[in-house]
């Protein structure tokens, strides 16, 4: 257990459906919840049968027959809102991770990133409304916050018709939340595995697109914990953001290989100098807690109760902002390589 983790989450009984489920956060997600409760089925939602066949597999090697055959795989796409209507029947939980992710593949094909991150995840309300789920949770990214390149801005437009979904279940009574983090340390695209495969190769210098650049960084297991803890927390219309450390780029290539020079390539387009992950545009709707930050909703007319210093919340200051470079925890190489080291869930 660690940071993040819940402490009165109770999934004994519930069905659970992953979109997306086949991805690095799906795969553990769907690990550390067989692991540590007893659900009465966990649905993979996902378009590609190749790697849900492999999952299959993975998770027999992993689990005893029971175990697995709680798992059902179901194919198919965020895009097609009929066929996530009939995969949602009798689901009480969503975790929504399914997104177009790659920012310049995203540049160049805008109107696919836009019909699966925000089409997408306007299915993923109307499906969950329909068939009266309980809870949602939205993966989103730091990128969602002031953004400035598409990926980022169908992101942001997913979070806000999430956000904006609570008003719409009336009786329903679903509730939906979003939860924003970083870069996941040696996740599949992300700079720790390009700079492990250079290496391997010989290469005494690595690529960094800018030396002021920093970035947040967060483990799998955290990110996995940190939606199943907010789904205790969560009321609706909530942006959960995790406090997590920072890393300034140069640093991140020291701890990788201490003798390896840097060789500076520019930014490129739509990539920024930090991370944000709350603007001060959301401080006056954003409380504190012990472990993450919440940006409440500014429109909550299901008689949402904000959070008090009863909940362990305080509001921050008015001027307050949470970027990688004013962040007050800062990784060493020593941490980094220790996240580096955490392979299997808990």
């Amino acid at each position: 257990m660690g940071r993040f983790s819940p402490k009165s989450l109770d999934l004994d009984g519930k069905v659970i459906l992953i979109t997306g489920g086949t991805g690095s956060f799906g795969r553990r997600f769907i690990e550390t919840v067989l692991r540590r409760y007893d659900p009465r089925k966990v649905i993979v939602y996902s378009r590609d049968e190749l790697k849900q066949s492999d999952m299959q597999i993975e998770l027999r090697e992993q689990f005893d027959d029971k175990t697995v055959s709680k798992m059902r795989f179901f194919l198919g796409d965020v895009r097609d809102r009929e066929r996530l209507t009939l995969a949602l029947r009798g689901v009480d939980i969503v975790i929504h991770a399914a997104a177009l992710k790659q920012v310049p593949a995203a540049e160049y094909n805008p109107s696919e990133c836009i019909h699966t991150n925000v089409l997408g995840a306007e299915n993923v309300v109307w499906a969950s409304l329909t068939n009266h789920v309980k809870q949602v949770v939205a993966l989103s990214t730091d990128k969602a916050c002031n953004p400035t390149n598409l990926y980022g801005a169908t992101k942001l437009a997913s979070d806000k018709t999430f956000v904006a979904a609570n008003n719409l279940s009336g009786d329903i009574g679903t509730r939906f939340c979003v939860v924003r983090y970083g870069n996941v340390v040696g996740s599949r695209g992300s700079v720790v595995p390009l700079y492990r495969r250079l290496l391997a190769n010989g290469a005494t210098e690595l690529p960094v697109t800018d030396p002021r650049m920093t970035r947040f960084w967060i483990t799998l297991n955290e990110g996995v914990d940190f939606v199943l803890s907010s789904l205790t927390l969560m009321r609706g219309g909530e942006i959960f953001v995790p406090k997590i450390p920072s890393m300034a780029m140069p640093d991140l290539v020291k701890a990788m290989s201490p003798d390896a020079g840097i060789k500076v390539i520019g930014i490129r387009p739509g990539e920024k100098l930090h991370e944000i992950m709350i603007s001060a545009d959301d401080a006056r709707s954003t409380v504190e807690f012990e472990d993450r930050f919440a940006i409440e909703p500014n429109f909550a007319e299901f008689g949402r109760t904000p959070y008090a210093a009863a909940d362990g919340a305080k509001p921050v200051a008015e001027d307050f902002s949470y970027s990688s470079d004013n962040n007050h925890d800062w990784l060493s190489p020593e941490g980094l390589l220790a996240m580096l080291e955490e392979k299997t869930a808990r």
